[in-house]
């Protein structure tokens, strides 16, 4: 019996020293997000769904929006969610484009190219800049889309956060496609008060972007349409180090499992569990990713 109980137990460790040694083959992938609560929801789905398949995962999160493509580049991540309007205007500096297939077909052929990225599959949450009117007016008014608003500016509250009124990507830029905007009045609140000011009915309209969180309440607020696309898509996919990819194939199926489930309305709702409900991300995205799996 003691022959017999030696030779289990060997059998028991060699087993586990199996086990480990296959799934130390696997590399850690190093995952980075930027610092607001999307990048860190979808970084966290990326991690769960990679170690779910036996990689080991180390969470570089929190980076600087500024920062985090030469975080990639340096070689000190390996991927994080990106946008592919942050890719053509702000890492590549190239003129605006409106067509989502065509933003997302260059930024894979030149990140290809200049640095060695692979960009996967694109997801269908475009986390794009807006214009939000507080519900009960748009209806009253019967305007839903920019051209609307354009037409009946002189009737409007606008809520500036400051600058605006003076980007290319604002009012200026706007006007160039849809026509002279004649507000009723501008005033400037902090970014972080828009919601309430709309709500309070201290304003009318305000910029916005299409995936936050308080979008969630449609009987309070509503996106215009951009029905010229004057905004280019900013649409979340995972982007990678090439190198790591060639080695690990199996990761772009696994990471495009996560990537097919996620849209505009999806990222409304899970930000809204984040920066409303108050729930943390972690938790969020665990139990969204085990709703997925």
């Amino acid at each position: 019996m003691k022959k017999m109980f030696k030779i289990f137990v060997v059998l028991v460790v060699s087993l586990s020293l199996f086990a480990c040694s296959t799934k130390s083959e696997k590399p850690t992938i190093r995952i980075g997000t930027k610092t607001f609560t999307e990048s860190l929801i979808v970084g966290e789905l990326y991690a769960l769904a990679l170690e779910d398949a036996g990689f080991n995962v180390e969470r570089k999160f929190n980076i600087a929006g500024s920062v985090v493509h030469s975080a990639l580049i340096n070689d000190e991540i390996d991927m994080f969610p990106e946008y592919t309007g942050t890719g053509l205007l702000s890492i590549l500096k190239m003129e605006l484009v409106s067509d989502p297939k065509e933003v997302y077909n260059i930024v894979k052929k030149e990140y290809a190219e200049k640095f060695n990225v692979t960009w996967l599959k694109q997801s269908n949450a475009n986390d794009s800049q807006g214009l939000v009117i507080r519900t009960e007016l748009a209806k009253e008014l019967g305007i839903y889309t920019i051209s609307d608003l354009q037409e009946k500016s002189s009737q409007i509250r606008f809520v500036s956060q400051g600058d605006f009124e003076e980007r290319e990507d604002g009012i200026p830029g706007l006007e160039k496609i849809y026509g002279e905007f004649n507000f009723k009045s501008i005033k400037v609140y902090d970014n972080g008060l828009k919601y309430q000011i709309l709500e309070n009915n201290e304003g009318d309209v305000s910029p916005a972007y299409t995936t936050e969180g308080p979008l969630v309440e449609k009987e309070k607020f509503t996106v215009l349409e951009d029905d010229k696309q004057f905004w280019p898509p900013y649409y979340l996919t995972p982007i990678i180090h090439t190198e790591i990819l060639d080695k690990n194939p199996e990761i772009e199926e696994i990471l495009n499992r996560v990537t097919e489930k996620l849209d505009t309305e999806t990222m409304i709702n899970l930000n809204a569990k984040v920066d409303i409900d108050k729930e943390e991300y972690e938790e969020v995205a665990k139990e969204f990713y085990n709703s997925i799996k």
